[in-house]
């Protein structure tokens, strides 16, 4: 099929796979900082239900209703749940399968818009369905451990005080508090609690680890695709299938190891502190294992094959398309013969076309003859060219690294939770949970995609633009630039975050030493009070046997 009079004629504009959605969050039309921005709004109502959930579980059912040694487990436990409740169903969300005999791309297109919906959509359902089980727990739960005569006498005291009525029993029936007497009670409590200073650096602490975590949870998937040339949804179904397993198993990992061995507060921060700078070392061997950049004409290498990286957009005019009025903010990528992606037909020179949708196939183009690479003839086809096979190897090991590195730092997670609960008075437990767990989500969790993806913006190559006019999504980042930016902020994180576990573990290394100290002098107080009641006796003893002699107690 002809396409137009003399070179470059008016190539038809290949239509991006759209699916008929009117709010669409995915980063294919905006750019990633913006549809991190967006991206916050679905799950605003989540963190409604999240902090008193995780604060009253956490302390009534795990902590209070568990033996000390057990407790670790169950917590390894609920952590577990958690992780693989929030990621499972956004990694098995299928693809939209809307007129995919019409369209000109496929779903590894940068352009391609899955059913993203579906992942909210399943998460509502599966919490709905996981809150019916609360309505049938009883007001209160029975101390794990307790023996059965405990119960019965509990049962048979219970039974009495309803029908034998005693007067001269007190009543034990706490009182009404009233709204007015907890905000009055609020202030001090949390004053008291941020007096503690070992509880200020775990949220300090935290804090800094989950920006470093979210914003790396949150750009993953686009890291794999732009560094590793893989699409985005088998990036999304790589990391459910294989890095969910390993957190899940990481974290019961943690939780038997601290049941197993009585593993008290300072042992647990030490566990937290290995785990965490093991996981480090993972990441730090990820920045060795990259791929080159994808040859595109213009951008990453000029016209005649020579590696060039380029931000400005005339740089994808050459002699070889100069006089075809090629527009430059379309993205229509197409693969040539010598293995060289061109931003669109017009920009590779080609002159006609034959077949229909993805079948369709672009001759004589002639800026393929302008590069002094190896190739078969002047025709493409559509798509971004595949990249080199050593870069399918690099990605096995990267996604081997990832998951070892995941089970590892899953481990210092119950840990964690140990040094929070341990670290803080009985009644100030749910309040403590609360806060921590509402700073953590909020400051930790909002921000990281934000300015991760506005600092990543800035090593886009080339951007698409929107129907309506506008700037849209970025098609092609710089990859260099991108391992830099995406590694270097997760390292500058962690790096801090491990500064903050050295100033807390010092301070629970003091507070142990007093804890220490008291209790040793409380046995030697002790043994001091036994050793004087024992003498006590035997010389009224012979005071009685010898009343006319004068003895000295």
């Amino acid at each position: 099929m002809t396409i137009g009079a003399g070179c470059c004629g008016p190539l038809p504009v290949l239509q991006a796979a759209v699916v008929p959605i009117f709010f669409e969050v995915p980063s294919r039309y905006v750019s990633v900082s913006a549809h991190s921005f967006c991206s916050i709004l679905p799950v605003l109502p989540f963190f409604f239900h999240y902090f008193p959930t995780v604060s009253l579980n956490l302390q009534f059912f795990m902590h209070d209703f568990s033996q000390t040694h057990n407790c670790y487990f169950f917590l390894g436990l609920a952590s577990c749940e958690i992780n693989i409740s929030l990621h499972t169903a956004g990694s098995l969300t299928p693809h939209s399968r809307q007129s995919l005999h019409t369209i000109t791309i496929n779903y590894k297109d940068s352009r391609w818009v899955g059913a993203w919906w579906l992942g909210f959509l399943i998460t509502g359902v599966v919490m709905l369905l996981a809150g019916i089980p609360f309505w049938f727990l009883p007001k209160s739960l029975p101390k794990q451990g307790e023996s059965e005569a405990e119960k019965n006498s509990n049962a048979q005291e219970g039974e009495q005080d309803t029908f034998i009525p005693d007067n001269n029993k007190q009543s034990f029936k706490p009182a009404e508090v009233s709204m007015r007497a907890l905000a009055k009670d609020f202030l001090p409590s949390l004053k008291e609690l941020f007096s503690n200073s070992i509880y200020i650096l775990l949220i300090c602490t935290s804090f800094v680890q989950i920006n470093g975590f979210i914003g790396m949870i949150t750009f993953k998937p686009k890291f794999m695709e732009q560094i590793y040339g893989q699409s985005a949804s088998r990036a999304i179904f790589l990391i459910g299938i294989m890095n969910l397993p390993a957190v899940a198993l990481g974290i019961i990992t943690g939780g038997f190891v601290m049941k197993r061995f009585k593993i008290n507060v300072l042992g647990a921060a030490k566990m937290a502190i290995v785990s965490s700078v093991c996981a480090f070392c993972s990441l730090l061997v990820q920045y060795f294992l990259q791929c080159d950049n994808s040859q595109v004409a213009g951008l990453t290498v000029s016209y005649q094959g020579t590696p060039q990286v380029s931000y400005q957009q005339n740089t994808l005019i050459s002699q070889c398309n100069s006089g075809c009025s090629c527009s430059l903010k379309h993205w229509d990528p197409i693969c040539a013969s010598n293995d060289m992606t061109y931003a669109s037909p017009c920009l590779s020179g080609c002159q006609t076309s034959t077949g229909f949708g993805k079948d369709m196939v672009f001759h004589n183009c002639t800026c393929i003859g302008e590069s002094p690479l190896t190739y078969a003839n002047m025709s493409a086809v559509l798509g971004q060219c595949p990249r080199k096979a050593d870069c399918d190897f690099m990605f096995k090991i990267y996604m081997a690294v990832t998951v070892v590195g995941a089970f590892v730092s899953a481990c210092g997670a119950t840990p964690s939770y140990i040094i929070l609960l341990r670290s803080i008075k009985p009644e100030l437990k749910s309040l403590a949970l609360g806060i921590q767990t509402l700073t953590v989500r909020t400051l930790g969790g909002i921000p990281p995609p934000i300015y991760f993806g506005a600092l990543i913006d800035r090593t886009c190559l080339k951007w698409g633009s929107k129907r309506c006019g506008g700037q849209g999504a970025c098609r092609i980042y710089d990859s260099v630039a991108f391992r830099n930016t995406f590694l270097g902020l997760i390292y500058g994180l962690y790096t801090l975050s491990y500064l903050l576990w050295g100033v807390l573990y010092n301070r629970l290394s003091h507070r142990q030493k007093k804890l220490d100290l008291k209790n040793q002098l409380n046995q030697d107080g002790t043994a001091v009070a036994t050793n004087g009641s024992e003498n006590a006796p035997s010389a009224i003893v012979k005071c009685s046997e010898n009343p006319d002699q004068e003895t000295t107690i």
